[in-house]
């Protein structure tokens, strides 16, 4: 009879192995591409006091080929990147860039309003520009106090904002 080492991690090494490869189809290469070979494109996502902006990758595209939308305080950007195959002579040896249909949605705080947006499509680059609703922009306070000069003191966004 062989005497066997109790191991009290083996059954936590054993659910770590399922896990990994559960995972494993669904990590991206790090590129806008996942291992699977679909794509999508990158997005960057940023604001300032008075806008929300997001700037997205579209290479080779034209602005007839995506289509942006706003419904419930979600922003979706969808449409496809088509393959041109350049002749109809010899063959491809090799195709690394990726094609196909995306969709990409973001959903947005209620502090933007898409009245007033603005999109512009330039060298392959979206920019959308969202601005900031008027109630939710921080604003100052005047406080009043014994002495007989008035003190103002920001709003927590508003100096938030100034130690960023």
């Amino acid at each position: 009879m062989n005497i066997v080492r109790y191991d009290p991690f083996r059954e936590l090494r054993g659910l770590q192995d399922e896990m990994t490869r559960l995972f494993r189809g669904v990590q991206t290469a790090g590129n806008g591409e996942e291992l699977n070979g679909s794509w999508f494109p990158k997005v960057d996502v940023f604001e300032d006091k008075e806008h929300l902006f997001l700037e997205a990758e579209l290479p080779g595209m034209n602005s007839n080929d995506f289509e942006l939308s706003f419904e419930n305080n979600v922003l979706t950007l969808s449409g496809e990147r088509k393959f041109e195959k350049k002749t109809d002579e010899g063959n491809y040896h090799r195709v690394e860039r990726s094609y196909g249909s995306f969709t990409r949605s973001f959903t947005l705080p209620q502090t933007v309003t898409v009245e007033g947006a603005n999109a512009e499509f330039e060298n392959g680059v979206l920019k959308v520009s969202l601005p900031k609703r008027e109630e939710t922009k921080a604003r100052k306070i005047e406080v009043k106090g014994g002495d007989t000069t008035p003190k103002a003191i920001d709003t927590p966004n508003e100096a938030k904002a100034a130690g960023a």
